[in-house]
């Protein structure tokens, strides 16, 4: 099981591909923003996406959108902080499988990547 991390935030992405890691997942790439998340979409071919919300360039819930028309068999979970909850809501219209509410424990990751996965 491949996963692409999708968050503007370096030191959260690394934190999340490090947590991920050590749980015996496959990272398969990171993007910055949600136009680089496409095209790692495209070129990687992830089995999940940990989506964040607000980033630069394109946000979260456009690149749901986009990623969906390319594979609307996408399995992507929004990791949005709290306070996003209308977003969370228009990322899960656009076609996410899940959310997190952040910060979150491993533990609750791990188990929406596994239900998400097992969900086809």
């Amino acid at each position: 099981m491949g996963i692409l991390i999708v968050d503007d935030a370096v030191f959260v992405r690394a934190d999340i591909s490090r947590k991920l890691k050590q749980n015996d997942f496959t990272v398969l790439g990171e993007a910055g923003d949600g136009l680089e998340a496409i095209e790692k979409y495209q070129e990687l071919k992830p089995s999940v996406v940990l989506m964040d919300i607000t980033m630069p360039k394109m946000d979260g819930v456009t690149a749901i959108k986009e990623i969906k028309k390319i594979d609307p068999n996408a399995k992507i979970i929004v990791c949005s902080a709290m306070g996003q909850e209308s977003f969370v809501m228009k990322a899960i219209q656009a076609g996410a499988k899940s959310y997190i509410i952040k910060p979150y424990k491993t533990e609750r990751l791990i188990e929406e990547i596994i239900k998400v996965q097992l969900h086809q």
